[in-house]
């Protein structure tokens, strides 16, 4: 497969010529070959989508024809969902049971979902005393630079690409240099349903010269931005040059708490999806598990016998629960923080290696890895690992877990598991996170807005809020005719 960047309309290679290799992180097979760019293509979307934004060929469109395009995405989109997920499971390496019924179905409600919503949006009028009227409107920011990550290539991308174009947006967008498959198939999808030239932008390279040009040029109104948190922070500097908007979606550090209340085996069941989902490789990732001191030890030793038990392995054949990390890098980034862990006296319960038997040696396996009797200062607990490695504490009361679980620079996600709801309800609102659940996890709806606190990010994806952060608020002020103010005597 021969991957190109399409901008102003037009397929194109790098102005380098540069290519890179895309590989099947699962066999470390060559499966595509991409464009490799560079700032000066960047240079080249932005202006493209400048000009496409400038002459109103989008904006100017009604919110129902706008919506017209996206429902039009999504039925081709649906229409190749089977091809997609496969090709998405080759490139990521996750299960193909996630990309077929999590990954492509989400991406599709996503699209159908804005184009219902500005449908649906009413203008705001207040009639003053004096019979003059307020209306307030929204429209689009302008050029939108959106950067994804590669742990949901199609998934992550659609949840900006859909409410950016809603709203009336040009956009020019950045997947992972080493994901980019997806988010080219739906790229032909636009060309095919006929977006206007310049409107919808793809460029491939590297987020240090790609990424940066989009957070750092004038010429773009609005940055939205989702992967780690150092990242983060750098795009936040480098927008400041124009002060331009910005939206992150960044790391965590999540907590899953269990109560000794619980039905035993459903809550083990949940603990294992949390972390393990994805490979880990999820923002929202219960990473760091609570029990009670009363069940902690049953707990632990119940889980370490079920993840031994996890088939690993490549996610293309359906019997597969965990796939392979998407990069070697990452794998051995991940594999780095184990080594930390046990350097620093936690208790290694199962896994902590690489695994490269039965032909596992040629993708980047993580073994399912699970650390008890950990506390707050150590690294693993501390920082996000992004992998199958669950920290595991235990606590002796509420007040007791929700210190614990808020003693963190992150804020996305958190659960509660317990049959008291009361009691749910009380350490859930005393969580400093901005998206928590209670007897579940991982669960995610297009019109709830997701979102951190604390260095989690800045603003909401999905939902309403996720429309918002893609447009500007006005005010007009009318009267219908002009009259004297009287304040001045002469």
């Amino acid at each position: 497969m021969k991957i190109n960047m399409f901008i102003d309309g037009e397929w194109v290679e790098a102005l380098s010529g540069s290519r890179r290799k895309v590989i099947n992180p699962a066999t470390g097979e060559v499966i595509a070959t991409s464009a490799d760019g560079s700032e000066e293509d960047a240079k080249v979307a932005i202006k493209a989508a400048r000009k496409a934004f400038d002459s109103g060929v989008w904006s100017d469109l009604s919110a129902e024809e706008r919506a017209e395009y996206l429902y039009k995405i999504a039925n081709r989109l649906e229409e190749k969902a089977a091809e997609i997920a496969r090709l998405e499971t080759a490139n990521n390496g996750k299960v193909i049971r996630a990309t077929t019924n999590v990954d492509i179905p989400v991406s599709i409600q996503c699209f159908r979902y804005y184009a219902d919503l500005i449908k649906g949006m009413k203008k705001e009028s207040y009639t003053r005393a004096d019979s003059s009227e307020t209306i307030i409107i929204h429209e689009p920011i302008g050029v939108c630079g959106l950067i994804v990550p590669w742990n949901f290539p199609l998934m992550l991308a659609v949840w900006q690409i859909a409410p950016a174009l809603a709203a009336g947006n040009t956009i020019v967008i950045k997947p992972a240099e080493v994901t980019p498959v997806s988010v080219f198939k739906l790229f032909e999808i636009i060309e095919e349903v006929g977006i206007p030239a310049g409107v919808a932008n793809l460029v491939l390279g590297p987020g240090s010269k790609v990424g940066n040009e989009l957070a750092e040029s004038h010429d773009v109104d609005k940055v939205a931005f989702t992967g780690g948190t150092k990242t983060g922070q750098n795009i936040m500097h480098a927008a400041a040059g124009n002060m331009k908007k910005i939206s992150l979606e960044l790391g965590g550090k999540s907590p899953l708490i269990v109560f000794d209340d619980v039905d035993f085996e459903t809550a083990v069941d949940n603990a294992m999806f949390g972390i393990f989902h994805n490979a880990g490789q999820v923002c929202s990732a219960a990473s760091r598990l609570l029990v009670q001191e009363t069940i902690y030890d049953k707990f632990v030793e119940r889980l370490a016998e079920r993840a031994n038990k996890i088939v690993v392995g490549n996610g293309e054949s359906e019997e597969i629960e965990m796939g392979a990390l998407t990069n070697e890098t990452h794998m051995n980034d991940v594999l780095h923080y184990i080594k930390s862990g046990i350097e620093e006296g936690a208790k290694l319960v199962c896994g902590g290696k690489r695994l490269t038997e039965n032909g596992l040696d040629r993708g980047f396996f993580v073994a399912p890895t699970i650390f008890a009797d950990v506390n707050n200062n150590m690294r693993i607990v501390k920082e996000e690992i992004f992998g199958p490695v669950l920290v595991v504490q235990k606590f002796k009361d509420e007040e007791d877990v929700i210190q614990k679980a808020n003693d963190s620079i992150y804020g996305l996600a958190g659960a509660v598991f317990t049959e008291d709801m009361d009691r749910a309800k009380r350490v859930v609102s005393k969580l400093r996170a901005g998206i928590t659940w209670i007897n579940s996890y991982h669960l995610a709806y297009v019109d709830a807005p997701w979102g951190g606190y604390k260095q989690s990010g800045i603003g909401s994806a999905l939902g309403s809020a996720g429309l918002e952060h893609f447009m500007e608020t006005k005010q007009i002020n009318i009267h219908q005719h002009a009259k004297p103010v009287g304040w001045y005597a002469n």
